[in-house]
């Protein structure tokens, strides 16, 4: 009986341990304020919209460079070009793809 005990308790000591870590972790990948620097649409990669909630203070974008990633604020007009880039530059790669695809279909 006392083993059981013994057992339950580690059990629920390593579930609160696991859930303060996992909600700290989600909080360090937040955005905590926006870069001054406008990016430039050719190192563009990727953009991910960070909105407000319980771990994250602020909105963001938060575009994907080359090895980093760079928090922007989303009322700027250079914020929403470079999304628009990312969006275009998608687009013509899915369009290739599909021709691609289209292509060796046919063939």
């Amino acid at each position: 009986m006392g083993i059981n005990k013994v057992c339950l308790l580690a059990v629920f000591c390593t579930l609160i341990i696991l859930t303060t870590f996992s909600g700290s972790a989600q909080s360090a990948s937040c955005c905590l304020r926006y870069t001054r620097r406008q990016l430039s649409c050719m190192r563009l990669l990727g953009y991910t919209i960070q909105n407000i909630n319980t771990s994250c203070d602020i909105n963001a974008i938060i575009f994907h460079l080359p090895g980093r990633f760079v928090c922007a604020d989303p009322s700027m007009n250079w914020t929403r070009r470079g999304m628009m880039c990312v969006d275009e530059m998608r687009k013509r790669k899915g369009q290739i793809t599909k021709q691609t695809i289209a292509g060796t279909r046919s063939a």
